[in-house]
């Protein structure tokens, strides 16, 4: 096993001189998680393996670095559905986040026991640094279909989202049709309390993302089919959520689009993924690339539409 995973990050740890989309072109990245620690961006992706016109084929969570939003590290597979004892296949969405020095990676995937836990399931890894390596860290789903019986798929369970408020408070956001939020405890593989849907949502499909700015939350989440990105603000994490309307059309040459939104140096950056590098151009939502633009709020705290651009951050940001 040691020696499989040496020549996998010897594979994928090369520097991507990319600063324009798709930021990565020599493999299929989607989903993308940012997160900003001690002057690096780190970027979690999962892998479009498909084959052309073939449906998903996910089995691993990619991650790259940079330290000024234009060059890109990658630093290989550094977690696997195979890494969750639970686990079976398809490694969908996903996010990091750190607290008090570890490393917490929450994953979408496919519950192997079928039987008690229909279709997809949220599980977390740990790490003591944010490219791994990581392992589960509860050995157990933390999250299953039969706690949130509502939806009538079974890929509910899906896209899981963490923010840490600024108390302290650590909170889970996740779903598909049905957005669900829970509090964790400290310890961040624990259930603190109720799983709340989240109310006030217009035409919400997936990929929850929350961000905050000046004391107001953002909610930005996947609407409708095929995917345009809408988002909602409210004065607390637990709402209530005001819908804003529509944050960015939909990509190009995919059904989907799966944002996540940080703030670098100042500057606040939309992260999504398109359909626009394959080769031969065949396969589209299941091949995608990962892109990255600029991202304004307005002095009212609404957000200005994102113009989706193949320079990225080759442009100038506004001044």
């Amino acid at each position: 096993m040691k020696k499989t995973i040496t020549l996998l990050a010897f594979t994928f740890a090369t520097a991507l001189a990319s600063a324009s989309n798709p930021i990565v072109t020599d493999v299929f990245t989607a989903d993308p998680a940012a997160i900003v620690h001690e002057g690096t961006v780190y970027i979690y992706t999962g892998h479009d393996e498909a084959e052309p016109n073939k449906h998903y084929a996910m089995k691993d969570w990619l991650c790259f670095s940079s330290q000024d939003m234009k060059t890109w590290t990658a630093h290989g597979p550094i977690l696997a559905v195979k890494d969750f004892a639970w686990a079976k296949s398809d490694a969908y969405a996903a996010h990091v986040t750190e607290k008090d020095g570890k490393f917490y990676w929450f994953v979408s995937t496919r519950h192997a026991d079928d039987q008690n836990h229909r279709g997809m399931g949220i599980g977390v890894a740990v790490s003591d640094s944010p490219t791994g390596p990581f392992e589960d860290a509860r050995g157990s789903a933390l999250i299953t279909s039969d706690m949130t019986p509502k939806g009538e798929h079974s890929w509910e369970d899906i896209d899981p989202a963490v923010f840490i408020d600024k108390d302290g408070t650590p909170w889970l956001f996740w779903g598909n049709v049905n957005c669900y939020y829970v509090k964790l405890k400290p310890n961040m593989i624990e259930l603190d309390g109720p799983i709340m849907e989240v109310e006030g949502l217009e035409n919400f499909t997936e990929a929850p993302w929350i961000h905050e700015k000046n004391g107001l939350y953002y909610l930005s989440y996947a609407s409708g089919f095929p995917e345009k990105i809408s988002y909602a603000t409210a004065p607390s994490i637990e709402g209530p959520w005001t819908s804003r309307g529509l944050l960015a059309e939909g990509a190009f040459n995919s059904n989907t689009i799966h944002q996540s939104i940080i703030e670098f140096e100042e500057q606040w950056y939309f992260i999504y993924h398109n359909g626009s590098i394959q080769h031969p151009n065949t396969g589209d939502s299941y091949r995608r690339s990962v892109c990255i633009d600029y991202l304004y709020h307005n002095p009212d705290g609404t957000i200005q539409s994102i113009v989706q651009t193949t320079e990225g951050t080759d442009l100038p940001p506004r001044q």
